[in-house]
């Protein structure tokens, strides 16, 4: 790879590529390169960095301090002061009224306070390091950004549209394919009610194949780890393949080493260091300055308040979505109510519940949550095993089978029973929805089938749930056990039946129900500080050659379901269907190249705690030079660049408490005052919960402990949404029908109870970081830059 992004003669347009039939997308060129522009020292920087990485023995972390508060008298005496003030300023306003009822209310539409108080910088070098050195983090951050935009734009996830647009003025011509689409107008009316119409009908009533598209005739099968798609079944030849393009892997690989030498790089790491302790900063100002506006907007909204917007728990796995207690009620019922059912099959010998029971000397009256034993405890803290362990009730897994899992001896009858009790208590609170887990293994090739079945016939459906489906790193244990030949065999399991059904929905027509009414995208899961002892490279075996003991590295895995995801969302895009996103469990532990392969191939991720990681300028030349030193942090490039991405960040802090990072350190109140995207979520409510909405609890516990503001609260909530996978129709009802457009014209306040001026901070901030790299970036050759050179770090023109 050669050539800057700009030369002496202006911009240089990025040539779209398209693949033959049947071949891989290969973009050799980018825009923008390093000073030292050999693949080969990539290469090398890279391979050395997955070393060091994988030799750390445990995630070590930072301590944090937060400042202490101003004395409480002071304080309250102030807010009344400015809250006085700000009234007195407040002129009468015209009621306007809007032909809409929620929960018996009328709702007053008032506009809201757009003008607050900014913050500009003036003076020479404003980000704080060395124009020279400035231009070369700049080119670094945007080579990143292209690359992740290429990456999303491939397998048609959304990519954040200010950042898009932002590059775009760089000069550069979109991917052949459309980076984004911009959503097509909704018939959603601004004044509509918060909550979409009912359907009348059961998503899962039609299930008479002859109502379903027809077949297409193609065939397909899987060659080097990727499923490929023909014309015709008889003659899948590479002459009749259908181009459903696709990363290559040697360009993986190489975008891959690029990233990992940008993340490490000495310049790059100071200059995102610096920014974001200024978004910090200026996010600390922008509190002090406008506060009582925000609260101010608040209260002048009627109805609306943080009980009554939309929530959703973006991140929570379906087989511990329900509390202890709830666990408890529904096998004391089951006991008294099914003594007699056949539950389990042992040595041939059905075995009734209440058999099952006798077998372990116990009765309804002898259960309890203490003999349950299902909650996290400190014995638990980064001992994924124990953690895994606290799955079984009572440390039994007949029971773990019998009650929370789909395929059984009852075809998960029972567990069927209390999803549909949290999804019926999900629709009570109105205002809360869950993104649930359920696990395809890659064991056989009837999984699919098989949950899908349980889903139809159990009628498991809410229109507050939407399933993502996770699949765990587990191929070592299966190959182990002779149930896998090779990595390929695994993968052909999990995607193969996904294609026949895209091809023929007839031919699975529970399946083609449940994936286009429900599921929304994979999920990657397993515990991330296991050790990797192998790194992803060209040299890696092929999938149908991985026939070690050794488990792949997670990058491995996310590269081949990427894939496969982007070969199945073009030919379902070509149905018509529902598409999927990947949004992985990435960043809670392990080496730091995982949130590297999450930042260029996910939507968004879960967790992302590894992105707190941050060193002192000074004290990389230290770290760095020092070759025995286990603990390299290397994060500050990387959370700069989730933050310009906004790739959404699902967090659970209470879940991370039990598990690798007590509470109080955390990062999630730095990332939301950076600007990142995050949200709240439970993970898993059977381990870490106590109350009936768990999701309320996460709240409410991280409000006590980060002192959040009724602002920060409602923000997280529309984040949560904003990520989430439900429909744009519904977010159009929940957000408004502006919600996909930028700044503060996509939000409704009536609905989100967000403040304008939070928004509208928001959406400044990041474009005038934008415009900063940007700005870099376009400027001609560095001997003719003039060192002193002004950078517009105020508001963007046109602003206030």
């Amino acid at each position: 790879m050669s050539g800057d992004l700009c030369g002496a003669s202006g911009p240089k347009p990025l040539k779209p590529q398209r693949s033959l039939p049947g071949t891989p997308v290969s973009i050799t060129h980018y825009p923008i390169d390093l000073r030292t522009s050999m693949e080969e020292k990539y290469k090398e920087i890279a391979e050395e960095l997955f070393t060091r990485s994988m030799a750390e023995s445990e995630m070590r972390s930072a301590p944090y301090e937060f400042p202490e508060d101003s004395p409480i008298e002071q304080l309250e005496e102030r807010r009344h002061r400015l809250e006085r003030q700000i009234s007195q300023d407040i002129k009468v306003m015209k009621e306007k009224s809007v032909d809409t009822v929620d929960d018996g209310f009328k709702e007053r539409a008032m506009p809201m306070e757009k003008e607050y108080q900014r913050v500009s910088i003036s003076g020479e070098e404003k980000c704080g390091v060395p124009f020279t050195d400035l231009v070369d983090a700049a080119k670094c951050v945007v080579k990143a950004l292209f690359i992740r935009e290429k990456y999303i734009n491939r397998s048609m996830q959304s990519f954040c549209k200010t950042t898009a647009h932002a590059l775009q003025e760089l000069g550069m011509k979109p991917l052949d394919l459309k980076v984004y689409e911009d959503i097509p107008e909704t018939p959603v009316d601004a004044d509509a009610p918060v909550h979409p119409p009912v359907s009348a009908t059961h998503p899962y009533d039609n299930q008479d194949p002859k109502n379903m598209p027809a077949d297409t005739g193609y065939g397909c099968k899987m060659v080097d780890g990727v499923v490929h798609v023909y014309i015709k079944k008889n003659n899948m030849d590479k002459s009749s393949e259908v181009d459903l393009p696709y990363p290559d892997l040697k360009e993986y690989i190489a975008d891959m080493n690029v990233m990992m030498a940008l993340i490490i790089n000495g310049p790059v790491k100071s200059f995102c260091y610096r920014r974001l302790q200024y978004l910090s900063s200026k996010f600390q100002m922008h509190i002090l300055l406008n506060e009582m506006k925000e609260l101010a907007a608040q209260k002048k909204v009627p109805h609306r308040d943080f009980y009554n917007i939309r929530k959703v728990d973006t991140h929570i796995h379906a087989s511990s979505c329900m509390n202890q207690k709830h666990l408890l009620r529904f096998i004391k019922r089951a006991m008294k109510k099914y003594p007699e059912e056949i539950v389990h099959i042992e040595r041939g010998r059905g075995q009734t519940l209440k058999e099952v029971f006798e077998s372990m000397n116990l009765t309804a009256f002898d259960l309890s949550v203490d003999t349950l034993d299902m909650h996290a405890d400190r014995n638990t803290f980064h001992r994924f095993d124990k953690f895994n362990a606290k799955y079984n009730p009572i440390g039994e897994s007949i029971l773990r089978e019998i009650f929370i899992k789909t395929d059984n001896h009852i075809e998960g009858k029972y567990f069927a029973h209390i999803i549909k009790e949290v999804m019926f208590d999900l629709e009570e609170s109105k205002y809360q929805n869950s993104e649930l887990r359920l696990s395809i293994y890659g064991r056989s090739r009837d999984e699919w089938d098989k949950l899908a079945q349980w889903a139809v016939k159990h009628r498991v459906y809410s229109n507050n749930v939407r399933w993502l489906v996770q699949v765990p790193r587990l191929f070592d244990v299966y190959h182990t056990k002779k149930q896998l030949a090779n990595f390929q065999e695994m993968l052909e399991n999990i995607f193969m039946p996904l294609f026949e059904v895209t091809i023929n929905p007839r031919s699975h027509p529970e399946l083609h129900l449940f994936l286009q009414h429900v599921v929304v995208g994979f999920d990657s899961v397993d515990d991330e500080s296991k050790p990797e002892h192998h790194i992803f490279n060209l040299d890696s075996p092929l999938p149908a050659d991985w026939t070690e003991e050794d488990n792949p590295p997670y990058s491995y895995y996310l590269y081949y379901t990427y894939a496969n995801m982007t070969v199945l969302n073009h030919l379902r895009r070509r149905r018509g269907f529902h598409m999927f996103v990947l949004r992985p469990h990435c960043g809670e532990a392990g080496p730091i190249h995982h949130l590297v392969s999450g930042f260029m191939l996910s939507e968004n991720i879960s967790h992302g705690l590894l992105l707190r990681k941050e060193i002192q300028p000074e004290m990389q030349k230290t770290i760095f030079h020092n070759k025995t030193a286990k603990n390299i942090q290397m994060a500050p490039v990387l959370q700069y660049l989730y933050y310009l991405a906004q790739i959404g960040i699902a967090m659970s802090p209470l879940s991370n408490n039990s598990l690798f990072l007590s509470y109080h350190r955390n990062p999630l109140p730095e990332y939301l005052s950076r600007g990142l995207m995050v949200s709240l979520s439970t993970d898993d409510p059977l381990q870490f919960h106590f109350t009936k909405e768990p999701l309320m609890e996460e709240y409410s516990i991280a409000t006590q402990v980060w002192k959040l503001s009724s602002c920060d609260m409602c923000e997280l909530a529309r984040n949560s949404v904003l990520m989430s996978g439900f429909s744009h129709k519904a977010k159009s009802y929940w957000l408004g029908p502006s919600y996909s457009k930028e700044g503060p014209e996509s939000n409704d306040i009536r609905r989100t109870n967000v403040p304008d001026i939070r928004v509208a901070y928001r959406s400044e901030t990041l474009s005038e970081e934008l415009q900063l790299i940007t700005h870099a970036v376009r400027t001609d050759e560095l001997d003719t830059i003039d060192e002193e050179d002004s950078l517009t770090m105020g508001p963007l023109p046109g602003g206030h």
